[in-house]
């Protein structure tokens, strides 16, 4: 039988008494101490419950256990009993509600004498009532009848220990809605009951210090922020005072009992708040940390990066920790402050909303919004008009018109439940629907909230459970004009009395009874008893005790072994401790590492040394894991991930530390984590390329090892969340996970085969999965080939592709041809499906032959020669910058033309670099391109543009330059970005567009070296940005997901496109369609008018990294780092894709359209070129070089140097590329065209 009380604790001061820094012995009174558990019922080998949660001791006495040289004294209120609630939560997110009386008790003589404390001294203890019944009234209720028995001068009839075992054990939980159990303590008598399951959750508490410490304005903010999951951390030492809860009878405060006087305690606001926002709510629930009542030495759990709502005492310093992005809500003064703007509720919901709130509180209760409105000696008012009656009618009308706003802004939610096995909900349909409704842009507000946890913890549940919940039936009821308290269950007119006797159990707690029955005794105290102890308890307090007295004499006797000395439970409670406090120790030195300046080296601080420690003195593994925690959880807050040389060598020693530990224990998990957390995590090297840490693993041999890779492989199976899907689906799509894995860590291809294929056959899986892995493996290795080169540790390998190891990126020779590496992928491919059975039967061969056709001694055959030799007299290199080419500009007709004709310099190409220097080519001088170099700049230039007198250049300096394009000399500097300038315009009428990583899009006036106006912004970095000079309307878009359309000439932003999930790398515009590509994996068409999104293309494999639209066709060209070209064709209303191009091995980097050519350029130096007939763009065949309709060239590889930038001169045919070495590569494409 369940019953309502599962546990009563006393906490208070132990035999080994440490400070709260964990300093061993007594320090002095001026210290506060750490608590320990003294006494529980039932007791510690009991089996009724689970054992209590061991940080229960911590969260009761929250502030630590002070002494005090008196006890409880009449005239010194501080001196009181105080009482208030806490609730604590489990790891599956249940909760344990507790209520609490802290007083001052004596200090137990033998400890007083081990310690040698002074006489008459006294400590802090407390008496908890431990509960899974949200009944708050009752618990209080209960904790002070047993209170006043312990110290009422006329004292108990039985003991105090027999009342308490009789009231934990005997109480059963009411059956809700049915049931109302009677009982008694002593002389009093007690009722409890549950409301039904079909209402509103139980909530035995009062709103009223909610509305009553935050005005309406604050409290909808409050909401909404907890609506979103932000962290939030309540603050106050307010007192609750006495008439918030006389008419509710929740709180009896200021009861005396026979001389004691307990009054309620600055904590039980923080609690009470907390529990009334879980409750506001509702239907939703809180899904993350839930801390409401926090101890003062966890205050370190604020720097936590994932939400939380916690509640800390406003005494407690907050110095030194990093709160950006903390909703700090101060109770006592009714601020609320953050660094993140929080979005606000959308109208016309947040009006109604508002107004009912206030009607509601207006005239019943006189609060800060009547203040607000002019009152005048607001505080003595405040308290006199404040106490007016606030009763359970007040809170249930406030939770409903909370339910109502959720009905309203979610109307019509279920029909947007997609009707299949995963029951997906569509909240791109929903948010379209909501905007198309209000003529409104979806609000981020709503769309925010559709991705929280609390909302798809709420569909899951509707989908679990068939029955309609209240907000279902409230959203019925108001659209058939019901009144909305129809939908609560009525309640039962006459519930079952359930009386409880106060009977014992035939044990020594009957003899008791009877004794002081027959004799009259009453049993009265001094002090709160203990519970007698076992013989093994008895003894283990008094080896402490004397040991810390020093009766034993250390030299010859073994000093007591904490470990030995705890119980099975204790053990376990003390290794949750320190696995928490491990946590957060590395979370804050993890922290505090990446914050080291400039001039510091992470290898030698105190922050590296300290988590080295942790990882290598942990046999358990707890360093090692809360380590790669740290890391994952930072990254799941938003991190960037990028470090600097320094940290990245710090970080990547303990990585590396980590995993060889966890791999000789066999914590496949850590691994794993710490797998995915290197593949992240990352540096720049000189030439602003990304470098990951994953393949600065590689070093370790346990990635040779086929039974690491084995168990890997038998971890992820188990972890494996859809075991419902088809065995070998299931295999594969694990096995696909550690390719990229071995990929990333630098694997030769055909180590990583052998592993994979010995795994794959062991686990039986079919011939097509096998050609799957085969593909995929190949793939991920040639992206991971041109974008990184090999790996020096592994270049042996080379030998097994047929490959020679490329120079490094500093030196490599423009002259030398390495070898092809899309075609290592695609031989087992063709030999696949040919009709040749010697092809076939070599198909998995793990040594593969030359990439070149060659004769039998090796050397390229004539035909290849001869190729190479033509292709050869169409490349130029373009040799003039020490970094790697970071911004390439071609110079058009369009933007040179005038009335005189073609200028000289249509057709130039403009590079920036790494090395802050801006470079002017002439491809029609063989010999001699160079023309001129601008220098001005002290960063990185990312972006160039120029008209017929100037060019502009933007940098990661936070500058624009413009120069005069006769003379080269600066013309002007504009300054007003506070980021990186990421896009630059020349507009007519000498004014330039720029954008930037500040989110602003600003005008400039050249002429006066002055920003005209800041015509957009956005809400993170701007990455891309398209203007449409005929109609005035600019586009952008970047990190926020986001696409933004202004009409600059009229002022005004047009709409807020919504609907990518990741950054947005590019845009085009053309008319009145916009075409958007994201690291989402998808390419989306909006109508610019509209502000609508037309359609989704989403097919590719990766990020799409550019687009492209053409006019005549209506068609769409997209590009994605899947290595792919995909045409879209829009005919007949819908969008569908009608030809995939799978002539690159690397990401597309550019696509550039004119009438009659459409030319690409890659990152695996190479590039194509289509000739466009008076045919639509989907005719075309699918084989060969020569494609039916479309003329294709391509040129060859040139060096190992990936390709980060591609400018076309379509009219000239000419693409021109620039790589990491810094060498710019120009293809003339004129012959045979």
């Amino acid at each position: 039988m369940a019953r309502i009380f599962e546990y009563f604790i006393v906490c208070g001061i132990g035999p080994e008494i440490r400070t709260l820094d964990e300093d061993k012995g007594f320090h002095g009174m001026r210290y506060r101490y750490l608590p320990s558990l003294l006494d529980q019922y039932p007791p510690l080998n009991h089996s009724l419950y689970p054992p209590a949660p061991p940080q229960l001791p911590t969260c009761v006495l929250p502030a630590g256990v002070e002494f005090y040289a008196s006890g409880f004294d009449r005239k010194d209120p501080s001196t009181y009993p105080r009482t208030y609630p806490i609730v604590l939560t489990e790891g599956d997110g249940s909760k344990i509600y507790v209520s609490c009386i802290a007083f001052r008790d004596p200090v137990d003589g033998d400890i007083v004498e081990a310690y040698r404390m002074p006489s008459n001294i006294y400590a802090d203890k407390c008496i908890c009532l431990v509960s899974r019944l949200p009944s708050f009234q009752v618990l209080r209720n209960a904790l002070e009848e047993i209170f006043a028995l312990c110290f009422s001068p006329n004292g108990s009839c039985k003991p105090l220990w027999d009342v308490i075992a009789c009231t934990v054990s005997n109480v059963p939980l009411p059956t809700p809605g049915k049931d109302r159990v009677l009982f008694a303590i002593e002389s009093c008598l007690m009722s409890v009951e549950a409301p039904p399951k079909d209402g509103l959750p139980h909530a035995d508490i009062s709103f009223q210090p909610l509305v009553q410490c935050l005005d309406v304005d604050n409290l909808l903010k409050l909401f909404t922020a907890v609506l979103l999951e932000r962290r939030i951390l309540l603050r106050s030492n307010k007192q609750v005072p006495v008439f918030l809860f006389a008419d509710h009878n929740f709180f009896r405060l200021g009861q005396e009992f026979e001389g004691y006087i307990i009054k309620g305690d600055i904590y039980s606001l923080l609690t009470l708040v907390s529990e009334a926002l879980c409750h506001l709510i509702y239907p939703f629930r809180w899904q993350h940390v839930y801390i409401p009542l926090l101890f003062f030495s966890g205050v370190d759990y604020i720097d936590a990066p994932t939400p939380y709502m916690m509640g800390l005492h406003s005494g407690v310093d907050t110095t030194g920790l990093s709160m950006d992005g903390v909703v700090i809500v101060d109770l006592e003064c009714n601020c609320i402050t953050t660094s993140e703007d929080i979005p606000p509720i959308p109208e016309p919901e947040l009006a109604a909303f508002r107004d009912e709130i206030l009607e509601l509180l207006s005239p019943s209760v006189i609060g800060i919004d009547q203040l607000k409105a002019g009152f005048g000696r607001s505080s003595e008012l405040y308290w006199r008009f404040a106490g007016k009656p606030w009763s359970e009618e007040h809170n249930l009308q406030l939770r409903l018109i909370f339910l109502k706003f959720f009905a309203s802004i979610l109307a019509g939610y279920r029909n947007f439940i997609e009707n299949t096995a995963t029951n997906v909900f569509n909240s791109q349909a929903f948010l379209k629907k909501r905007s198309r409704l209000s003529n409104q842009p979806s609000d981020p507000m709503i769309t925010q909230f559709l991705d929280t946890q609390g909302f798809l913890d709420f569909l899951e549940r509707c989908f679990d459970n068939n029955n309609t919940n209240l907000l279902d039936k409230l959203q019925d009821a108001i659209g058939r004009g019901q009144d909305p308290m129809s939908i609560l269950p009525a309640p039962l007119a006459e519930p079952e009395i359930i009386t409880i006797s106060d009977v014992g159990d035939g044990s020594k707690s009957d003899s008791h009874s009877l004794h002081s029955a027959v004799t009259g005794a009453r049993h009265t105290y001094d002090r709160f008893p203990s519970n007698s102890r076992t013989e093994e308890q008895e003894g283990k307090r008094k080896q402490i005790l004397s040991t810390i007295n020093g009766a034993l004499d250390i030299s010859t006797k073994l000093t007591l072994d904490r470990t030995e000395s705890l119980s099975p439970r204790e053990r376990a409670a003390e290794r949750e401790r320190m696995v928490l406090d491990i946590k957060v120790k590395l979370q804050g030195l993890w922290l505090r590492l990446l914050k080291l300046g400039a001039a510091e080296d992470p290898l030698s601080s105190f922050e590296y040394g300290t988590i080295l420690a942790l990882i290598e003195s942990d046999a358990d593994g707890i360093g090692g894991s809360g380590f790669v925690e740290c890391i994952r959880e930072h990254i799941h807050t938003g991190w960037n991930c990028q470090l600097t040389e320094e940290q990245f060598i710090a970080v990547k020693e303990l990585l590396k530390t980590a995993i060889t530990l966890a791999s000789s224990r066999s914590d496949m998990s850590t691994v794993r984590d710490a797998l995915e957390v290197s593949a992240e995590i990352y540096k720049k090297d000189a030439n602003h390329v990304s470098d990951c840490v994953q393949r600065h693993l590689i070093s370790l041999s346990i990635w040779e090892e086929l039974k690491f890779w084995e168990g890997y492989f038998e971890y992820l199976m188990e972890q494996t969340v859809n075991k419902s899907s088809n065995y070998a689906t299931l295999v594969l799509a694990q096995l696909i996970i550690m390719s990229s894995h071995m990929a990333g860590l630098g694997l030769p291809e055909t180590d990583s085969w052998l592993i994979i294929e010995t795994i794959a056959e062991k686990n039986n899986i079919g011939y097509k999965q096998f050609i799957q892995l085969r593909g995929y493996l190949s793939h991920i290795h040639q992206l991971r080939f041109s974008y990184w080169g090999v790996a020096a540790s592994k270049a042996q390998s080379l030998a097994s592709y047929g490959l020679q190891s490329p120079l490094p990126l500093d030196g490599a020779s423009d002259t030398q041809q390495p070898a092809e590496a899309a075609s290592v992928g695609r031989s087992w491919v063709q030999s696949m499906f040919s009709r040749d059975s010697s092809l076939r039967a070599h198909s998995f061969t793990r040594v593969r032959s030359g990439v070149l056709a060659a004769n039998e001694d090796g050397t390229p055959s004539k035909q290849d020669q001869a190729g190479q030799r033509k292709l050869q007299t169409n490349v130029r290199a373009l040799r003039g910058h020490n970094g790697a080419i970071t911004a390439l500009h071609c110079v058009t007709r369009k933007e040179v033309w005038d009335l005189v004709g073609d200028r000289e310099d249509a057709g130039f190409f403009i590079s920036g670099s790494t090395d802050c220097l801006v470079k002017i080519w002439d491809p029609s001088v063989r010999g001699s391109e160079l023309r001129g170099t601008l220098q001005g700049h002290t960063g990185p230039v990312r972006a160039i543009s120029s008209d017929r007198e100037k060019v502009v250049s933007g940098s990661d300096d936070l500058s624009i330059l413009v120069w005069d394009k006769q003379t080269y000399q600066l013309r002007e500097e504009l300054k007003g970005h506070n980021g990186a300038v990421t896009s630059v315009r020349m507009l007519s009428g000498e004014r330039v567009l720029t954008s930037s990583h500040d989110g602003t899009l600003k005008m400039w006036d050249v002429r006066t070296d002055k920003c005209v106006a800041t015509v957009g912004r956005c809400s993170s970095a701007v990455l891309c940005m398209e203007y449409d000079d005929t109609t005035g309307i600019l586009a952008a878009a970047g990190r926020d997901s986001v696409a933004y359309l202004w009409d600059i000439r009229a002022g005004r932003q047009m709409h807020k496109l919504l609907g990518h999930s990741k950054w947005i790398r590019s845009i085009r515009m053309v008319g009145d369609t916009l075409i958007t590509g994201s690291d989402d994996w998808t390419a989306r068409m909006w109508s610019v008018s509209r502000g609508t999104c037309d359609a989704v293309l989403a097919c590719h494999a990766g990020p799409v990294q550019c687009v492209e639209y053409s006019i005549l066709e209506k068609g769409i060209i997209t590009g994605s780092t899947d290595g792919l070209l995909r045409f879209w064709e829009n005919a007949d209303g819908s969008i569908r894709c009608i030809k995939n191009v799978t002539l690159h091995s690397a990401p597309i980097l550019s696509i550039s359209a004119s009438e009659h050519w459409l030319g690409i350029g890659a990152a695996d130096n190479s590039l194509s070129l289509f000739h466009r007939p008076q045919e639509r763009l989907g005719g075309f065949s699918s084989t060969g070089s020569k494609v039916t309709g479309w003329q294709l060239y391509r040129t060859p590889q040139k060096s190992a140097a990936v390709v980060r930038c591609v400018a076309l001169d379509l009219e000239r045919k000419r693409i021109c590329t620039g790589g990491r070495n810094g060498v710019l590569r120009l293809w003339d494409a004129t012959i045979n065209i």
